[in-house]
């Protein structure tokens, strides 16, 4: 088949205008106070309809949180000629988080500005940038007359920043997709793109609330200091599971499981008073091969210890479990042809790898389809002063047009 390498790289400025107006669209979840995808999905419409794409389905999973009604779902069809061979899709999401403090902004985050080969702006790079490459690689191949013989599947998802409850999740209710279909997510990945990730770490996250006795600082005597009793446990806990859980995967970086203390509530608003109670959260990416319902005992077991130490009462609220799903195998179909994409194309040798955070492939791994993350970025994610570099819309532009036609 025809080489679509400088098919796409003749539309690297409409790439570019469609990204920067897509991208002046807020698409923001309820949950973090936006109308979700509606307008950003009518936009995208518009401009399918103009490239001239025929099978276009929105599946509307329904919302009554947002003013449309339902959050959309765009999937776009590129019909292959052997009806035989399993489709492969190209799933990017349309919603974004919020900006954040504009004072940590140099630029509008809703006025996408370009600048020394870069364009900045909220959600240019998460998923802007995938989103547009996989679109723009539709387009050189339906633009070239060719008929591929695979079936492409190009979808545009709601919902990904918030649980995808209304995007994957709900698509993967409709039964479109079976274990043999080809998948990439392209929501992460690494500034050289060798990196295709097929497995992610396990998730612990503990809200940890420490109940002591609040008295005068002059006087500790008569109380029990809730914050003393956290700093103990919380020194402890992450000692010894680091030390407990200190096996090592070469595929993830790190290559170790991680037990963090984060985010931390305030206690008392002045100096002089012993706090009566303490709050503070953990986060733990865990290592697929580890039990985290034995991790959480042994954390329960550590607080007991404290409170005989302290006479402290330490109570867990909130606690979030996710269990890594099992890995896409490295010898799966969508692993081989990225990789020969990505040697054909640029001259990469592309490896497999895992992550600890989190990405809407493990929804698919949990139902049993192989699913790999894969794009070229500079990892700038729920960053201010976002950007893409235009070298990888397009250049990721080209393997998405490549891995099309295998």
């Amino acid at each position: 088949m025809q080489d679509l390498s400088q098919p796409v790289e003749n539309l690297k400025d409409e790439m570019i205008l469609f990204l920067t107006e897509m991208c002046r669209i807020r698409a923001i979840a309820p949950d973090s106070g936006g109308d979700g995808e509606y307008e950003r999905c009518q936009y995208i419409q518009t401009q399918l309809d103009r490239m001239g794409f025929q099978n276009i389905e929105i599946i509307k999973a329904e919302d009554g949180r947002v003013s449309a009604g339902y959050r959309p779902n765009i999937i776009i069809t590129l019909p292959g000629s052997d009806a035989s061979l399993p489709p492969i899709w190209v799933i990017s999401h349309m919603d974004i988080v919020p900006e954040g403090d504009l004072n940590h902004w140099k630029t509008d985050p809703y006025d996408p500005i370009q600048k020394e080969g870069k364009l900045y702006g909220r959600g240019v790079e998460d998923n802007g940038q995938s989103l547009t490459a996989s679109l723009f690689a539709a387009k050189a191949l339906l633009d070239s007359g060719q008929q591929q013989k695979r079936t492409v599947k190009v979808a545009f998802v709601a919902d990904e920043e918030v649980g995808s409850k209304f995007g994957i999740q709900y698509l993967l209710k409709q039964n479109i997709f079976t274990k043999e279909d080809l998948i990439v997510v392209p929501d992460a990945g690494s500034p050289d793109g060798s990196k295709i990730e097929v497995v992610e770490k396990s998730h612990l996250q503990l809200k940890v609330i420490t109940h002591g006795k609040q008295t005068h600082a002059s006087r500790p005597h008569k109380g029990i200091n809730a914050f003393r009793a956290a700093s103990k446990f919380v020194a402890r806990v992450c000692d010894e599971l680091y030390e407990m859980y200190a096996s090592q995967n070469p595929l993830f970086e790190p290559p170790f499981s991680t037990f963090e203390a984060t985010k931390k509530e305030s206690n008392v608003p002045n100096v002089n008073t012993i706090p009566g109670e303490d709050v503070f959260y953990m986060d733990c990416r865990i290592l697929p091969t580890e039990d985290l319902d034995e991790i959480l005992n042994v954390i329960r077991g550590i607080a007991k210890d404290i409170e005989k130490q302290t006479g402290a009462t330490i109570t867990f609220e909130n606690v979030s479990m996710s269990r890594a799903p099992p890995a896409t195998p490295h010898d799966s179909p969508i692993v081989k042809k990225l990789q020969q994409a990505l040697k054909e194309v640029h001259g990469i040798e592309a490896g497999p790898i895992g992550i600890g955070g989190g990405t809407c492939a493990a929804h698919f791994r949990k139902e049993g389809l192989p699913a790999v993350v894969w794009e070229t970025n500079d990892e700038l994610a729920h960053e201010p002063n976002e950007y893409t570099k235009i070298d990888n819309l397009v250049n990721d532009s080209k393997i998405f047009a490549r891995l099309y036609q295998l």
